[in-house]
């Protein structure tokens, strides 16, 4: 009769522990879910391409300090408190990373990150748009079109972020890296996607990468957001997760 008992017992408890961990893990997911959002593409009239692509929510800070989704993310070495030091965790993930022939060319701070351009030395063309944990220094690869347009150093490019061209290139327009848009086109396309959005906002210099263009947008002369302007079709990629920005460092090399 013990022994029974204690089998009783023990299948019990085992189940006890088992629906535990099923709990946990559903709360889990579901504050994870919570934190980074999901995805949502819609469209919003663009003028050229027509789809506007947004991240509502996507790829917020976890309580690691990295970025939902952000692919790569290399452990930073404290507190981000200047551009500088902004600036030094890029380089340090750079290195980490094993590229050459690349610099730092442009160094933003918002209110949720630090934000950086990294260009090839040579051509002067955008390699990487990077994000670093403002509490951590914590550095990954800027999500949307420096992961997905990217046709040269983002996910759908052999090597790129790390990932070994494990998805293959192709399967999302405009991974080619080839663009029909110059830039002149970038800055046009993203003025009429303010005018029909943000109304009173001004289109600022297109810097070309390999399949897109990123640029910043002004209110009364001071930075007040970014997108991203795909180079073969023109469709429009509005940069969410920054926050309000705070200083711009420019042509740091």
């Amino acid at each position: 009769m013990k022994t029974v008992l204690v089998v009783l017992v023990s299948i019990v408890l085992a189940l006890l522990l088992i629906g535990a961990g099923v709990f946990v893990g559903i709360v889990w997911a579901r504050d994870r879910a919570a934190t980074c959002g999901s995805v949502g593409f819609g469209m919003m009239g663009g003028r050229r391409g027509g789809t506007v692509w947004g991240m509502p929510g996507m790829f917020g800070r976890t309580g690691q300090g990295a970025f939902c989704g952000a692919g790569y993310v290399a452990p930073g070495e404290g507190e981000i408190t200047s551009l500088d030091s902004a600036k030094a965790a890029v380089e340090r993930y750079v290195q980490g990373q094993g590229y050459t022939g690349l610099e730092v060319k442009e160094v933003m701070t918002f209110e949720r990150n630090a934000y950086a351009i990294v260009a090839e030395e040579d051509t002067g063309i955008g390699a990487m748009e990077l994000l670093v944990d403002p509490d951590t220094g914590a550095v990954s690869p800027e999500p949307g079109p420096n992961m997905m347009w990217n046709a040269k150093y983002g996910m759908m490019a052999e090597g790129g972020f790390g990932w070994g061209g494990m998805m293959g290139r192709g399967g999302i327009v405009g991974t080619t890296g080839e663009m029909t848009l110059s830039p002149a086109d970038a800055v046009d396309v993203t003025q009429r996607w303010l005018d029909d959005n943000f109304p009173g906002r001004t289109a600022g210099d297109a810097d070309a990468f390999y399949g897109y263009y990123t640029l910043h947008f002004l209110k009364d002369g001071v930075v007040d957001g970014m997108l991203s302007v795909n180079g073969s079709t023109g469709d429009v990629w509005y940069h969410r997760w920054h926050g309000g920005f705070i200083e711009m460092l420019e042509d740091t090399h």
